[in-house]
C-alpha cells in the first residue's frame, strides 16, 4: 500500500469511527461462507456511503466483499487506485456473477446514480432497485442481504445541482451540498438474509422470480431504513 492510500485509509478510520460515529447491527448475519449479495440503499450527494461501508465492511468481516460501483467513481486516480486495491468493481455488467459462483461475497448499491441523485427533500425515500443484482441472484442461488444507512443524507445533504458544471465534467449531476462532510451520526444495519427463489426452467420464470426477490429486497430496505430513522431524535446525536 503506498503512502496516500495508507493516508486515506487513516482519515476513513477516524471519519467511520470519531466523526460520524457509525453503529453497525447485524453484521453476523451475512454468510461466513458461500455467495452472498449484500444490497443497500444509495444517499447523500456524494455517494460517501459506498466508501464507509467498503470500510466497516473490510474491518468487520473475515472474508472480502467486492463492492460493485460506478465507474465514475474510478475517473479520480487516487480514489481508483484505493478502490481497486479493496475490491471495489465497475467492469461487470454481471453483477459480479462468476465472484459469487466462486462462494464469495458481493455488494451492491441497485438505486445506482438514482439514490445519491435524489434532493434533500426525498430523503430516505428510495428510488425504484434496477433488477440486475436479483436476476444474477437467481441464476446463481446466492441469497441477497438487505442493508440500511441511515446517516449519509445529513452528511452531504443534496440541496441543488449545477447543471454547466454537471456537463463541463460529464458527470450525471453536480450537487450543491456542503463542502465538508457533516458529522451526522450513521447507523448501519444488515438485515437477514432474503433466500434466492428456486431454480426455474424459462426465462419467463426466471424473470418473473427476479421482480419478486428485487420488490421484497426495496421493500424490506426501506423498511429498515424507516425503522432506524425511528430511533432518531436528531440526526446528530
Amino acid at each position: 500500500m503506498s503512502n496516500l492510500e495508507s493516508n486515506v485509509d487513516d482519515v476513513l478510520d477516524w471519519l467511520t469511527d470519531g466523526y460520524l460515529r457509525v453503529e453497525t447491527t447485524g453484521i453476523d448475519r451475512i454468510p461466513s461462507t458461500g455467495p452472498a449479495i449484500l444490497t443497500a440503499n444509495h444517499s447523500g450527494a456524494w455517494g460517501f456511503d459506498g466508501i464507509v461501508l467498503n470500510k466497516i465492511l473490510r474491518r468487520a468481516l473475515p472474508r472480502p466483499v467486492h463492492l460493485y460501483a460506478d465507474k465514475l467513481v474510478f475517473r479520480l486516480p487516487a480514489l481508483a487506485a484505493y478502490a481497486r486495491r479493496h475490491g471495489v468493481f465497475s467492469d461487470d455488467p454481471t453483477l459480479g456473477r462468476d465472484r459469487l459462483a466462486r462462494g464469495e461475497l458481493v455488494g451492491v448499491f441497485p438505486e445506482g446514480m438514482a439514490g445519491v441523485g435524489k434532493d434533500f427533500s426525498l430523503r430516505y425515500r428510495l428510488r425504484p432497485f434496477n433488477p440486475g443484482f436479483a436476476a444474477t441472484a437467481v441464476l446463481t442461488g446466492a441469497p441477497v442481504v438487505p442493508v440500511s444507512i441511515v446517516g449519509a443524507e445529513e452528511t452531504f445533504p443534496k440541496l441543488g445541482e449545477i447543471g454547466s458544471l454537471a456537463r463541463r465534467f460529464g458527470l450525471p449531476y453536480f450537487p450543491v451540498t456542503t463542502p465538508l462532510p457533516l458529522p451526522a451520526k450513521w447507523l448501519v444495519t444488515v438485515g437477514e438474509p432474503i433466500p434466492a427463489p428456486a431454480a426455474a426452467d424459462t426465462y419467463a420464470e426466471r424473470s418473473a422470480a427476479a421482480r419478486r426477490l428485487c420488490d421484497e429486497a426495496w421493500f424490506t430496505v426501506q423498511a429498515m431504513v424507516d425503522r432506524d430513522l425511528g430511533r432518531r431524535t436528531t440526526p446528530f446525536w
